[in-house]
């Protein structure tokens, strides 16, 4: 009796200890990292991944994008990001197993190496989750209403170089409809003309024949 219940008290402090990794690690273009945890069933997760910055006065190049997938043991994909410098996911496993957390840099020309600062944490420890989803909600808060500004601005933009092809549209319809009217002038003047011509030369024909 006494050994079971010992084997009950290891089981739950197993489930209730918590777990962290944390690392940093460079990447290379197109190149892919994978790293695993094993997870019990009913566990808390989180994990916060981000680029680190080469030169913190400037903003990240262009090339340094990553994308990530979180994979459980069995079943659809629980997290994925495309072309992202940062993020986090969270999630409560529902099955024991090894969860994949895949990283890959996006393929560029030339050839870049990226550092990433990847944290995983994993257990139940209620303040700590709590005081980290929140973080974790600012940031991504944060990324979206960036993402948000750079789709309203480019709308902005669009609309701008809408409206200069408009005003460019109207003021070549404007010199449009003016040639078209001197040359329906033009062509009408050259119409009477030679209509006029036509007629002077029959009476003049027609006189010298006597027939008028």
């Amino acid at each position: 009796m006494e050994l079971r219940q010992g084997s009950i008290l290891l089981m739950i402090l197993a489930l209730l200890s918590p777990r962290t990794l944390s690392m940093r690690f460079e990447l290379s273009s197109a190149d892919t990292k994978c790293i695993g945890e094993d997870i019990h069933e009913k566990s808390m997760s989180i994990g916060k991944y981000f680029i680190v910055n080469p030169n913190e006065d400037h903003p990240l190049p262009t090339s340094h994008k990553i994308n990530v997938h979180v994979m459980p043991p069995k079943g659809k994909v629980m997290h994925e990001a495309y072309k992202v410098e940062a993020g986090q996911f969270s999630f409560t496993a529902l099955e024991s197993g090894n969860y994949i957390t895949c990283i890959t840099a996006i393929d560029h020309k030339p050839e870049t190496t990226l550092t990433i600062d990847f944290d995983w944490k994993s257990g139940v420890l209620s303040n700590q989750w709590s005081t980290v989803a929140k973080k974790s909600q600012v940031v991504m808060m944060e990324f979206q209403v960036k993402d948000l500004m750079e789709t309203v601005n480019s709308i902005h933009e669009e609309m701008f170089y809408l409206r200069e092809r408009e005003e460019e549209m109207q003021e070549l319809n404007k010199s449009t409809n003016s040639k078209m009217a001197w040359l329906s002038f033009v062509s009408l003047g050259f119409c009477l003309s030679v209509a006029g011509l036509q007629f002077w030369h029959l009476r003049t024909f027609f006189e010298k024949k006597k027939l008028i």
